[in-house]
């Protein structure tokens, strides 16, 4: 044997012995799908033990290894990468995407996060898979899930509770307290009438009356940031006209609405959520945009909702994105999360854009 010889059975020989000792199951087949070429732990996952030669997977078919339901589709998946080259199931994609199925030799199955590769020998096409077993990565994905799931459900819940409570409290204020209010200006216009000679007294009494006039204003305006009365009365377009035409007297920003009237209406909680994405949204604008102008449009067809902000302000940096600390954004998230929606929110020239689209229900 001349060194080359030498150097390349040395060779094998490591390779052998790391294929051998390898965490990753690794699995050979030949173009008919049988076993040829099994490591020590492909045989561990699977359950066959290498020191018993009744129980080995040489020679065994690849669908003694795959779930019944699943044999048809994996062998034209390998099939298809023969002729190709091409895996659908490509490492660092979605999770389901790239999960198989495994079937132990006792009838157990466990997910499989696989990679096939091929080569010719002697003419004759071969497969290899490598995979790892991971169950406890689907299992922790499914934890995962469920919190997700949970979290998303008590936020629903909070949101819920915190607007029922924002109506109770701005019912009370406009029923009692300003009630209460308008009585003593009432009581104090009695007073003026009956005390004409006391002209001592009239400046302070004016001067009572315009603290309870703007005593009024304040509580109506608290009360309408509550719950606009509007969102009651009027529907989703009424508040949203009402909304716009507040924040351009206040701000002087520039604001203009898009919408056809029918086209919103939705149940108390839809129009609700929708209204808090755009007030929110507003706010953000105002506190971080440096805006001169902002456009809302919204379009309805017959299964989707969507509906458009747009400021001509500074634009939004990736990092204001993904701050954790961004209530505003989180909240906005969550309420379209909730509709089981889609939002974008996209740095245009100039400015920001917000893009939400939300699936209709059939009774809305």
């Amino acid at each position: 044997m001349n060194n080359n010889e030498q150097e390349l059975q040395l060779s094998l020989k490591r390779f052998s012995g790391i294929v051998a000792s390898a965490k990753e199951g690794i699995i050979t087949i030949n173009s008919e799908h049988l076993i040829v070429y099994a490591n020590e732990a492909a045989l561990t996952f699977f359950g066959y033990k290498s020191e018993n030669p009744d129980d080995v997977m040489l020679g065994l078919n690849l669908d003694h290894i795959i779930p019944s339901r699943h044999r048809k589709s994996h062998n034209q998946h390998v099939n298809n990468f023969g002729k190709t080259g091409v895996s659908i199931r490509e490492m660092g994609a979605n999770f389901d995407d790239f999960y198989v199925t495994g079937l132990k030799k006792d009838g157990e199955e466990f997910p499989i996060e696989a990679s096939i590769s091929s080569f010719t020998e002697n003419k004759q096409l071969f497969y290899t898979v490598i995979f790892r077993d991971i169950t406890e990565r689907k299992i922790a994905k499914q934890k995962m899930d469920q919190y997700h799931h949970e979290l998303s459900n008590l936020t629903r819940s909070l949101q819920t509770a915190r607007e029922e409570e924002r109506k109770h409290i701005a019912r009370e204020l406009h029923d009692n307290l300003g009630q209460l209010l308008a009585a003593l200006r009432f009581d104090l216009h009695f007073l003026r009438k009956i005390q004409p000679e006391n002209a001592a007294s009239i400046p302070h009494i004016d001067s009572m009356d315009q603290l309870l006039l703007k005593s009024i204003a304040d509580l109506r305006k608290i009360a309408s940031d509550l719950r606009p009365s509007s969102l009651t009365e009027g529907g989703l377009y009424a508040s949203l006209l009402s909304l716009t035409r507040e924040f351009t007297q206040r701000h002087s920003i520039e604001c203009t609405v898009r919408a056809i009237e029918e086209d919103l209406n939705f149940c108390d909680e839809t129009s609700t959520a929708i209204y808090r994405i755009i007030q929110e949204s507003m706010s953000n604008i105002i506190r971080h945009a440096n805006a001169t102008h902002v456009d809302i449009e919204l379009i309805r067809n017959s299964d989707l909702f969507c509906f458009k902000i747009r400021d001509n302000g500074k634009g939004i940096s990736v990092l204001d994105l993904t701050k954790n600390h961004s209530f505003g954004l989180i909240g906005i998230r969550e309420r379209v999360h909730a509709m089981h929606g889609e939002l974008k929110i996209l740095n245009v020239e100039p400015g920001t854009l917000i893009e939400i689209h939300i699936p209709i229900r059939a009774n809305e």
